[in-house]
């Protein structure tokens, strides 16, 4: 396939006019036959990364059901996000395990739809205080057995981890988290500075919906978020749905961080894609009206979004984000945050041909190549 007249991202200019070539599953200097694609009028971007999310279209990650994933991932690549590293909650150790073995059968399968990169394992070693939309009951302690016993359920593709780091054993864990392969984000903290800068140093390397169920940023006090800032391994999250976070600060982020840093996640939970009502999550009930999503009758407490990674993009672009940093935040880096980035995140010859066609004026989805494979 040969894909022409487009503007190719580019992680260097931004956006180059090019062709882009596949042969087969891989992007190739030549097409490996005579399929022609037009992309005029179009920006071609690789496929996103979602490495923070909960569901879609009715169905939850942490319900660990064989259809619900299959379902997840086949949204997921209809909006296209291609690889994705769903969250789970803050649950018993029994229903972790479940959602870990319910990931590994799901990828030895290869069922089609985006591609279950990893797991996240969003809970349960968290912070009460700043448990946001999560179940206090299942909070445990840092516990690095627990987390090899998962890594085991889950066949070694546990990609990510949150951590308060507060809380006792959070170094160990840490530096056992990346002896397992894991990278350790912290999130759901009350960390001040120096006890989040301990936690980097240790080698955390990842922030969690940064802003969002931690202490603010303050001039005596720079918490997580000024460790993070100063801390180059470190990439930060966004939940840049127009819901968590306003529109200034997004752009005060980019600008703080930097475009290599920044990773856009969705942080979707199962009503995305569904209309308005009340849905089960991680134990308890929310509400969702409109894009905003609410544990049942607190509704001063945010309960993750219901705008996809794409609709994500696209909202980032309608606060001033420059379109190529957009792109890279919800491709690259994220892709790079958790270790493929050598199959994705690009579209440099052999990476995998998963390729993504926004029209110009709308960024409205043209065409979806997953593969080497026009869906």
């Amino acid at each position: 396939m040969r894909i022409t007249g487009g503007r190719v991202f580019d992680l260097e200019q931004g956006f180059a006019a090019r062709d882009v070539c596949t042969d087969g599953a891989l992007i190739s200097r030549t097409s490996g036959d005579d399929t022609v694609l037009d992309a005029s009028r179009c920006y071609v971007i690789p496929g996103l990364v979602d490495v923070h999310f909960h569901g879609c279209v009715g169905e939850d990650f942490s319900d660990a059901t064989p259809d619900g994933l299959q379902k997840i991932a086949d949204y997921e690549l209809s909006q296209g996000v291609t690889y994705i590293c769903p969250a789970g909650m803050t649950l018993p150790e029994e229903q972790l395990t479940a959602i870990c073995k319910n990931t590994a059968a799901h990828r030895a399968k290869n069922t089609g739809g985006a591609e279950v990169v990893g797991v996240h394992l969003e809970g349960p070693f968290l912070c009460m205080a700043k448990k946001g939309a999560q179940n206090g009951d299942y909070l445990h302690a840092p516990d690095a057995a627990m987390l090899q016993r998962l890594q085991d359920a889950a066949e070694g593709c546990v990609r990510l981890v949150t951590l308060a780091p507060e809380e006792p054993g959070s170094v160990e864990f840490i530096k056992a988290a990346n002896s397992m392969g894991i990278h350790v984000s912290l999130g759901h903290t009350v960390a001040g500075y120096e006890t989040a800068r301990a936690a980097f140093e240790a080698g955390a390397d990842h922030a969690t919906h940064l802003y969002n169920a931690m202490p603010p940023l303050a001039h005596r006090d720079p918490g997580v978020i000024g460790a993070a800032y100063e801390c180059p391994s470190v990439k930060p999250e966004l939940i840049c749905d127009g819901i968590h976070i306003h529109p200034s600060v997004v752009r005060l982020t980019f600008g703080l961080f930097g475009k290599e840093r920044m990773i856009i996640i969705s942080d979707s939970l199962r009503a995305t894609g569904m209309p308005d009502g009340e849905y089960p999550f991680g134990g308890q009930m929310i509400e969702v009206h409109g894009s905003r999503a609410t544990i049942l009758g607190h509704p001063e407490t945010l309960a993750g979004s219901v705008t996809s990674l794409m609709g994500c993009l696209r909202q980032a672009v309608s606060f001033g984000i420059p379109m190529a940093d957009a792109v890279r935040a919800c491709t690259y880096n994220p892709a790079q945050s958790i270790g493929i980035d050598g199959r994705t995140g690009t579209l440099d010859e052999g990476k995998e041909a998963s390729i993504v066609l926004l029209n110009e004026e709308d960024l409205s989805i043209r065409a979806i190549i997953f593969k080497g494979q026009k869906m």
